[in-house]
């Protein structure tokens, strides 16, 4: 039986980084898995932004780009949220599935399954991080969007937690599921693992200026990633470098270049790269000590199950929701206590026992994570 799916791809083709990387990983994975299926992308513009240069349309993938002249006055936005409903029976659609937080504002007319995933809340756990104006439309929309659907999908448990709390979504009608990882972070060959739990960098081709032993953090420099507690937890005697991978803007990110900046630690003791092709950034992982992740809090941590499955151990923060993200291959750490954090690191990087312990630990419970597995799940939905 061939079933008709229909996604707002808006993400997967015009943005670069994590929503549009949950969308792009999902669909190629059910394109590959289940061939069989029609899978109708509906976006703004016909053109493809250069964040979807590592998306490659299957067969089985049919854009479709705004309709009608209404749309060539308002524009794709408008179709976005209103008209694309209209294509949905054309189309003979029999899921549609919004891949980040929302749904055309007309979704009702639609007789199929409709599907949202929400990734985070944080316009309701972080609303002074938002503009007045953007914090109203984000929870007008999202909020719409978890009442028209049938089912939806909270990325983590700590997600599904916020549906609950702060919007009331009734506990049967949420499902978690996690985020596909990029199969480039684990289709590798063992040959290049060794046995006590490390990679040589000299077995991959990283163009980019950093140490041989390093531990890392990967993500935007701002507060909320609280990347200043673990510059903090250097000064306590850390002897292996920080990589730091990531861009950031405003105050938050002065004060953490003004910090490396006064105590000359520049490519001494820090070393940050701004601009790292994604296609690197698997090599990154696995010559790494350690991931330190001290978010103070986010739906998921991509970065966490990125590490895990590229058998490297991670520190991360206790009471955030990351515990069911980094199972037992994590160290848990309060995220304003530098003290505890250099503790965490010394222990990931010296202590061979507790490291092999969260390699093998960490493998293990990241396998949930692997985009066929993640895929299954999400085609059992769909066929429900």
């Amino acid at each position: 039986m061939t079933i008709h799916l229909g996604f707002d791809a808006k993400r997967a083709l015009f943005n670069a980084t994590g929503l549009g990387n949950y969308s792009r990983i999902l669909l190629n994975a059910l394109a590959q898995q289940y061939p069989n299926h029609q899978y109708y992308l509906y976006t703004p513009s016909g053109q493809m932004d250069i964040a979807a240069m590592r998306f490659q349309l299957s067969d089985n993938m049919h854009l479709r780009p705004p309709q009608g002249k209404i749309t060539s006055l308002w524009g794709g936005d408008y179709w976005r949220t209103w008209g694309m409903t209209s294509q949905f029976k054309k189309d003979s659609l029999q899921v549609f599935h919004g891949l980040s937080h929302e749904l055309p504002l007309n979704i009702n007319s639609f007789g199929g399954k409709k599907i949202v995933t929400i990734h985070d809340l944080l316009p309701w756990r972080y609303p002074q991080q938002y503009a007045t104006i953007d914090k109203q439309i984000y929870r007008y929309k999202w909020q719409k969007a978890v009442r028209s659907a049938d089912v939806v999908v909270a990325v983590s448990e700590q997600t599904r937690h916020d549906l609950l709390h702060f919007l009331e979504v009734p506990p049967q009608k949420v499902v978690v599921i996690p985020p596909p990882i990029d199969p480039m972070y684990y289709d590798y060959g063992d040959s290049m693992f060794l046995q006590h739990g490390l990679f040589l960098q000299q077995e991959y081709d990283i163009p980019y200026s950093i140490p041989n032993d390093y531990i890392l953090y990967v993500g935007t420099i701002n507060e909320r990633k609280n990347l200043l507690s673990i510059l903090q937890a250097l000064e306590k005697g850390v002897d292996i470098p920080l990589v730091i991978v990531g861009q950031g803007k405003g105050q938050y990110y002065a004060s953490v270049e003004a910090f490396i900046r006064q105590r000359n630690w520049q490519n001494k003791k820090v070393f940050h790269l701004p601009n790292v092709q994604s296609k690197h950034l698997p090599a990154i992982y696995r010559c790494e000590k350690a991931l330190v992740h001290t978010s103070i809090f986010e739906g998921f941590g991509m970065p966490i199950a990125e590490a895990l499955l590229s058998r490297i151990p991670v520190i991360a923060t206790a009471g955030a929701g990351f515990e069911s993200v980094g199972g037992k291959g994590a160290i848990y750490v309060a995220p304003n206590d530098p003290e505890a954090i250099y503790n965490a690191i010394d222990t990931c990087v010296n202590d061979h026992n507790v490291r092999i312990s969260l390699l093998v630990e960490g493998w293990q419970h990241a396998q949930q994570y692997r985009a066929e597995f993640v895929a299954e799940q999400m085609m059992q939905l769909y066929l429900a």
